[in-house]
C-alpha cells in the first residue's frame, strides 16, 4: 500500500532544502513541496494540503474561531526586526525613540514582521497612534499581497496611491522611515540612498535575545484541518521531518560554509550566542514568543480582543519535537 501524498506550498528556505530534495523523508508519507516565490494562501488552493502561513494571519483566524488551518510550532521564517527599519542615508534619525511623530511607511499593516517591529518602537516609549503610517509596496509594481487586513484601518493609517512605493516616498523625503522585512535592491550597492535606522542593529538584537530568550517568529507551517483529521499521525511526523531537515542543513552548512565569504563566522557566532538551535521547533520552546505575539496583536489593535495563546497550537501531538 502506497504512502499518502502530502503537498505543501513553501518558499525555498535553506533549511527546508533537505526535505525538498528528498534527502530527508517523513516516515509514512510522501511529502511533495511546491517551492513558491511568495507565501501561498493555503486555504485558497485546493491542491495544497498545507504550507507556509503568516503567523499574524493564522493567530487572528484561530482567535476568531476559524479552525480551518492547524498550525505546527515550526517557524520556517523567523528573525530579529531591529534591522528592518530603514531611513535615508542622510537622515538624522538613529533610534526608535526618535520615531515619535514620524511619517513611516510599511509593507503591510497586520503583518507578523511589522507587528514585531512596531513592538520595538512601542517598547521605546513611542505612541504608535502619533505616527503617520502609510501602507504600500516596497517597490513599484509589487502585487499579490494583502497589505491592509480584514479590519478597518485606524485613523492614523492610510494606504498609498497606486504607483507609489515605499522606496520612492522615502527617497523623496515624504516618509521619514520604512519598515520592511526585505531590503530594496539598491541597499546592496555602495551608493545606496538608504541605511538601517540603528547604527549597530546586531548589538540591539543581542540585547533583545538576552532580555526575551527568543527570536521572533514570522511564518509557520500549517495543515488543513481535514488533512489532519484524515491523517492524525501527520502533524508529529511532519514536525519531526522539518526538524531533521533543519539539523541536516546546519550540519552541511558547517561543512560547506564557503557559500558566502563570512558564513562560517556567522555560524560560529550564532552557536556562541544562541546555543545549538536559535530557531527551535515545538510548542513549549516557543511558548514565551507566542504569548508575547498574542499580547502585541491586541495591544496594537490588530486583534480586537485579548488572545488566549492556548488556541494557537491545539494539537498535543505537536507539543514536542521527536528526537532527531
Amino acid at each position: 500500500m502506497s504512502s499518502p501524498t502530502i503537498r505543501l506550498g513553501l518558499r525555498d528556505w535553506d533549511h527546508l532544502v533537505p526535505l525538498m530534495s528528498g534527502r530527508v523523508q517523513v516516515p509514512g508519507f510522501q511529502v511533495e513541496i511546491d517551492a513558491r516565490d511568495v507565501t501561498p494562501d493555503v486555504l485558497a488552493e485546493p491542491g495544497l494540503d498545507g504550507g507556509e502561513t503568516s503567523f499574524s494571519r493564522y493567530v487572528r483566524a484561530r482567535a476568531a474561531g476559524d479552525d480551518r488551518l492547524v498550525g505546527l510550532p515550526a517557524f520556517v521564517m523567523r528573525g530579529f526586526r531591529h534591522r528592518c527599519v530603514l531611513v535615508r542615508a542622510d537622515s538624522p534619525l538613529r533610534s526608535f525613540e526618535q520615531l515619535a511623530g514620524a511619517r513611516i511607511g510599511l509593507t503591510g499593516w497586520p503583518d507578523s514582521g511589522n507587528t514585531w517591529t512596531r513592538a520595538l518602537i512601542r517598547a521605546a516609549g513611542v505612541d504608535l497612534s502619533g505616527i503617520q503610517w502609510r501602507v504600500g509596496p516596497l517597490a513599484a509594481g509589487e502585487v499579490g499581497k494583502d497589505r491592509l487586513g480584514d479590519r478597518p484601518l485606524p485613523r492614523h493609517v492610510s494606504a498609498m496611491a497606486e504607483g507609489e512605493s515605499l522606496v520612492g516616498e522615502l527617497a523623496e523625503g515624504r516618509l521619514d522611515a520604512v519598515l520592511t522585512p526585505f531590503m530594496p535592491t539598491e541597499f546592496f550597492t555602495p551608493d545606496s540612498r538608504f541605511r538601517h535606522l540603528l547604527d549597530d542593529h546586531p548589538a540591539a538584537e543581542r540585547a533583545y535575545w538576552a532580555a526575551t530568550g527568543f527570536v521572533p517568529g514570522i511564518h509557520l507551517v500549517t495543515l488543513k484541518r481535514e488533512v489532519v483529521e484524515a491523517h492524525p499521525e501527520l502533524p508529529a511526523a511532519l514536525l519531526a521531518g522539518l526538524e531533521a531537515s533543519k539539523r541536516h542543513w546546519l550540519e552541511r552548512r558547517r561543512l560547506l560554509a564557503d557559500t558566502t565569504p563570512w558564513l562560517l563566522h556567522a555560524l560560529t557566532e550564532s552557536a556562541e550566542v544562541f546555543g545549538e538551535d536559535w530557531m527551535p521547533y515545538g510548542t513549549e520552546p516557543n511558548a514565551a514568543m507566542t504569548r508575547a505575539f498574542c499580547e502585541e496583536l491586541h495591544a496594537q489593535g490588530i486583534a480586537p480582543e485579548p488572545i488566549d495563546p492556548a488556541v494557537v497550537f491545539p494539537l498535543p501531538s505537536a507539543a514536542v519535537v521527536p528526537a532527531a
